[in-house]
């Protein structure tokens, strides 16, 4: 009799709180976006009313520390949410999780009067939204690349600038905002600040009309001399691409996972018509150029997720390795956008069709291989931890 041996070290096995969680988000899902996804995306409706439902949930905010009224949760556990939230609607996860990233910079670098009201007062208790500005109209991938200043002036600084690309502009509350506070010096003269929507000067611009993931909001903002109290810098003066690399460490994950919903969206839906669609007198699946496909969508989703819950594993262990961030990104980016041109494959004619989902599957998809990183970035990221 052969006894079984305890498998010590690695499991993958989920824990109940992570089940109860990851169980949680599902049903949200079921009950709150997949009905209305549709006609979120076709309107181009942002779904406040959603946001505030997850809020309440617990499932907006939630790597917000215990002590400033948030859940505290680890990426690993943002990341079960994002999968689940992304097999519902991309567009409609987006704006669920944006606040997540846009508090990033206050809880990695903030000081504890910024901690207490940006994140406790303003996004707990008052139930506001915040966005994070990067992005510019001549700096994507190259964020040292940014134009938009901040001069230091009589104990405050002068914001000039725009942003663009920004998600959730149109509703956001406030924004962490990167600005040269030193052109000069490269990427080491770059600052982060906390810019308050009502502050003179600050505007939001048009609203961009988008392929997919239309249910999120994306909209330029202008800065035309914005004063803010110096008390208003995140970190130090010179941190700011410190702090925008570390963010990205911190959100690719969860970015990822979105995309994985996404693919396991694109497996379940393929699954499900290849039963019922018959071809030459059987179902579809069993001819093999149409059960391979499905076999590829489900062997990319494993391995995506697995490379997914490695990289948050690898930041909510205190692990500095930008590898396996970009790792994740990209390849569960790649593989989502994949296995959604595959299930319209899949669906044929009907898959070009609106009354299918996976059309919006296919338009949704896209823009995982280029927000957050481009997928190109991602390799460089990965060529140079290589090479270092």
């Amino acid at each position: 009799m052969v006894e079984q041996m305890a498998v010590s070290g690695v499991s993958f096995e989920l824990s109940e709180e992570q089940k109860q969680l990851q169980k949680m988000a599902r049903n949200f899902t079921a009950k709150e976006i997949i009905p209305v996804a549709a006609e979120f995306d076709e309107h181009a409706r942002f779904p406040e009313d959603i946001f505030h439902k997850a809020r309440e949930l617990g499932i907006v905010n939630m790597n917000i520390p215990a002590e400033y009224g948030g859940v505290g949760a680890t990426i690993f556990e943002e990341c079960l949410v994002s999968e689940e939230l992304g097999y519902g609607c991309t567009g409609i996860s987006t704006s669920i999780s944006t606040n997540g990233l846009g508090a990033l910079p206050i809880i990695l670098a903030g000081n504890e009067q910024q901690k207490q009201y940006w994140l406790g007062e303003r996004l707990m208790e008052q139930g506001q939204f915040v966005s994070y500005g990067v992005t510019e109209a001549a700096a994507g991938s190259n964020v040292v690349g940014i134009e938009t200043r901040a001069e230091r002036r009589n104990g405050s600084y002068i914001i000039n600038g725009s942003k663009t690309f920004i998600t959730n502009a149109s509703h956001a509350n406030f924004f962490t905002v990167f600005a040269k506070t030193d052109p000069a010096a490269g990427h080491r003269g770059m600052s982060c600040f906390i810019v308050d929507r009502d502050t003179p000067g600050v505007k939001v611009g048009r609203k961009f009309d988008k392929i997919g993931q239309r249910a999120s909001d994306t909209a330029e903002i202008v800065f035309e001399d914005v004063e803010i109290p110096a008390e208003n810098l995140v970190g130090k003066e010179g941190q700011g691409f410190y702090i925008a690399m570390n963010v990205f460490d911190h959100s690719r994950p969860g970015v990822a996972a979105a995309a994985v919903g996404l693919q396991r969206r694109a497996l379940d839906e393929s699954v499900k018509y290849a039963k019922e669609r018959q071809a030459f007198g059987v179902p579809i699946y069993q001819h093999q150029a149409i059960g391979h496909k499905i076999a590829d969508m489900a062997m990319n989703y494993e391995a995506s997720r697995l490379l997914v819950w490695q990289a948050a594993w690898a930041v909510d262990s205190g692990v500095t390795n930008p590898k396996l961030p970009a790792f994740a990104k990209a390849f569960a980016a790649d593989m989502a956008t994949k296995a959604a041109v595959d299930a319209v494959q899949v669906f044929g004619g009907y898959g070009y069709m609106k009354e299918y989902p996976v059309e919006k599957l296919l338009r949704d998809v896209k823009i995982f291989q280029i927000y957050e990183g481009t997928s190109e970035i991602q390799r460089n990221i990965i060529v140079r931890e290589l090479f270092r």
